[in-house]
């Protein structure tokens, strides 16, 4: 409730910074899918409204106060590019740099369990890391996971509902097995993330007043990523590790197909492009709310197969993750059946001739008219 409060405060508030600022959007190509500028400093009241409700598990845990200082200069780098418009090696090296401090202050991932050390309880069943190898994965976790919301900021109200949806599936985790493993104080902070994200969506949902900018999507995905390091989950069982994977496994999914895809093409990874999951659906002709709202519903169901392997319900949880990536894959793989398999890999919208790209989508319109 204090994280809603605040950011939803101070969402307007940001609004004219942003135009006191010249922090505005405006339709420079065709990979933007609003026709007109919009300001983009709504990670301001995102960052003020979770950092405020914060407080509250910061007391309880030193880990989480040390994520808050990462959060702070992750959110004061975005904001940076919003205002200079960064390299994407300058802003890469950033991240790189932040993610490194908090693995010197000791937000580390260690070790991780095999599948025999909660039946076995069996102390060689635990993998533990090296330095070296524990570096290089805490920082590639924390810096993919950032990257990845910050590619989902694509369409109104996509990133803010999509993490929103993730920190509450994640908190949930820790609420279930909170007393046990001492996971409250995770819990409530994820709870925090999900009030800030709430509090700016009535601003930020189609047709959108104010983008959060990379000042608010890089900040929203160091966040998430890193809570999920501090939670001791992964002490339980193997599985608790890959939680955090099931509950991003959206983002994580977008992210590495479009590596994929730009690699394919002999194009460099950091090329944007309008092959992301919400181009393909805009492209399908559902629009920006429907499209918004099946990839809720697709990040979803992710958040609830991990609340189901976390309970060890795992046949109930394999199928329900079947049927999310049944629908990823009708979504990445293009209309034409006969396209071989690289060129649904380097399937691009912008080369569909799709109207509603850069237009007011009539999806859209005949909603605002029933809705009327």
């Amino acid at each position: 409730m204090i994280g809603t409060a605040v950011s939803a405060l101070m969402t307007p508030v940001s609004i004219k910074l942003a135009y006191k600022l010249d922090v505005i959007d405006r339709p420079r190509d065709d990979r933007r899918v609003h026709d007109r500028p919009i300001p983009r400093f709504g990670g301001l009241a995102i960052f003020c409204g979770s950092m405020v409700a914060m407080i509250i598990p910061a007391t309880m845990n030193s880990n989480i106060r040390i994520a808050m200082i990462g959060g702070t200069l992750m959110y004061l780098l975005g904001v940076w590019d919003d205002i200079k418009d960064l390299r994407p090696i300058v802003k890469f090296t950033g991240q790189v740099a932040i993610a490194s401090l908090m693995f010197a202050m000791g937000i580390r991932i260690r070790f991780i369990n095999t599948i025999l050390a909660p039946t076995l309880a069996n102390p060689k069943a635990i993998v533990f890391f090296s330095t070296g190898l524990a570096y290089l994965i805490t920082v590639l976790w924390i810096v993919g996971i950032t990257n990845a919301v910050n590619l989902m900021d694509g369409l109104d109200g996509l990133a803010a509902g999509c993490t929103a949806i993730m920190a509450l599936s994640l908190a949930y985790v820790a609420y279930i097995h909170g007393i046990r493993l001492g996971m409250m104080p995770v819990c409530v902070a994820l709870v925090a993330i999900a009030g800030g994200c709430l509090g700016f969506l009535p601003y930020n949902f189609s047709p959108a007043k104010t983008f959060m900018g990379d000042g608010g999507a890089l900040y929203l995905g160091y966040m998430i990523a890193v809570l999920s390091v501090i939670s001791p989950l992964k002490r339980a069982t193997m599985v608790g590790a890959i939680i955090p994977m099931l509950v991003l496994a959206v983002p994580i999914f977008d992210t590495v197909f479009a590596m994929v895809r730009r690699l394919a093409r002999q194009e460099s990874i950091m090329k944007a492009d309008k092959g992301h999951l919400h181009h393909h659906l805009m492209a399908a002709g559902f629009g920006q709310r429907r499209s918004v709202l099946i990839m809720y519903g697709i990040v979803g169901i992710m958040g609830v197969v991990a609340v189901l392997i976390s309970r060890s319900l795992y046949k109930d949880a394999f199928f329900l993750a079947m049927i999310a990536m049944l629908y990823l894959g009708i979504i990445v793989i293009p209309k034409q059946p006969k396209k071989d398999l690289m060129s649904i890999i380097t399937y691009d919208t912008a080369g569909s001739h799709n109207k509603e790209d850069n237009s007011k989508e009539d999806l859209d319109g005949t909603d605002d008219k029933q809705e009327k």
